[in-house]
């Protein structure tokens, strides 16, 4: 059985009725796999929701939230965040601390990141990457 660690965008794509995310968090439950909501994913979302008074799309969230868990944001991620920032950084390139902070949070809790911007955490060292914003065929 696997854990998934949902990006921000493949919750927003969720919230927005994207079909292909959709049909993979379906195929991903029958599979018996575990579904979580990285803490910095409920973050983006919910400050965004929020920003622009989108209480129905909250209100989805929030119900999104309940059914699968959102991470916790312990102390362990620094360090972790701190090792992929290092590694980022000597190696030229420009990653956002959000996305650190995302795949620390994979790669300390042993899941598979599940995002539509594959290409933000291609080089980060032992993070499973997948994207389910196209079929489950595909995916």
């Amino acid at each position: 059985m696997s854990v998934y660690a949902l990006d921000s965008n493949i919750v927003s794509f969720f919230l927005k009725g994207n079909i292909a995310v959709i049909e993979n968090i379906e195929k991903a439950i029958n599979e018996n796999h575990s579904i979580i909501v990285t803490p910095i994913a409920y973050y983006e979302v919910k400050r965004g929701l929020l920003l622009i008074n989108a209480t129905n799309q909250l209100k989805r969230l929030m119900d999104f939230c309940d059914l699968f868990s959102v991470g916790e944001f312990g102390d362990y991620l620094l360090d972790e965040a701190i090792r992929i920032y290092v590694q980022e950084k000597k190696a030229k390139r420009n990653t956002e601390d959000a996305d650190i902070f995302i795949a620390a949070f994979c790669l300390h809790n042993n899941c598979i990141l599940v995002t539509d911007n594959t290409r933000h955490f291609e080089n980060i060292d032992n993070l499973q990457i997948v994207n389910w914003s196209v079929n489950p065929e595909e995916a």
